[in-house]
């Protein structure tokens, strides 16, 4: 099978999930709804995070969505059905990590700027300038596309979504924290640290916006292929 018509057939699987559907859904109202109430209460002093304050929450959304999109492949035996018709699994994930990553880049390219819109008619003198809107609604789409992916590998990986989310939502609100508090420079490079820098006004750290992007798109390509090789290696 040529790889077109089974991104087609992974594309079709993933719109035919509502739990699916609705975790893209909820990528933009998340990000949306908690960005306002975060520009509603900004200080001034980073207005361009109060802007896209929620997107702490709307990757819970996207992490959600790249681990079920995967893990659901491990229930009720539809990974030896998919595998039965496309036998080179590689090509496989290939599609499926494809069939993930566009519907929320297609979802972050819109949250972005209806965050921005939202967060600066809210915030109105202290919202963040032009210039900066448009690297935080770039920024706000890649990484929560990037957030998607690097999930989806780690559910490759696990073979369940609930260990997967049990494992990175914790990580991602708690850990990522406390760990950044007492290590200094090294938790500028956890995936979501390195990746929100693209949604501050200013930072202090190592990483700049689009470095901070390429840190979390190394995570998330190792978690594929660390993902790929458990589907290649491992039994249906």
């Amino acid at each position: 099978m040529s790889f077109t018509p089974l991104l087609r057939s992974e594309w079709i699987k993933i719109r035919t999930l509502r739990s699916l559907v609705g975790s893209l859904g909820a990528v933009l109202l998340a990000t949306v709804a908690f960005s306002a109430l975060g520009a509603a209460g900004t200080d001034g002093t980073d207005p361009l995070f109060s802007a896209f304050f929620g997107v702490s929450f709307g990757q819970i959304a996207a992490i959600a969505f790249g681990a079920t999109a995967v893990s659901s492949e491990f229930h009720g035996g539809a990974l030896r059905l998919t595998l039965a018709a496309v036998p080179d699994r590689r090509r496989w994930f290939a599609a499926k990590a494809t069939a993930i990553g566009v519907p929320v880049l297609a979802v972050g390219l819109l949250t972005g700027p209806v965050t921005l819109a939202v967060a600066r008619g809210v915030s109105g003198a202290t919202a963040p300038t032009w210039a900066e809107g448009l690297r935080g609604t770039l920024g706000c789409a890649l990484y929560l596309t990037l957030m998607a992916l690097f999930a989806a590998g780690v559910a490759a990986v696990l073979r369940s979504g609930v260990a997967t989310l049990s494992t990175l939502i914790p990580f991602l609100l708690i850990v990522s924290f406390v760990i950044g508090d007492m290590s200094g420079g090294v938790a500028d490079f956890l995936p979501d640290r390195a990746g929100q820098v693209a949604l501050h006004s200013s930072w202090d750290g190592t990483l700049g916006p689009w470095t901070g992007l390429a840190v979390t798109a190394l995570w998330a390509a190792a978690a594929l292929l660390a993902g790929a090789w458990s589907v290649r290696r491992r039994d249906a």
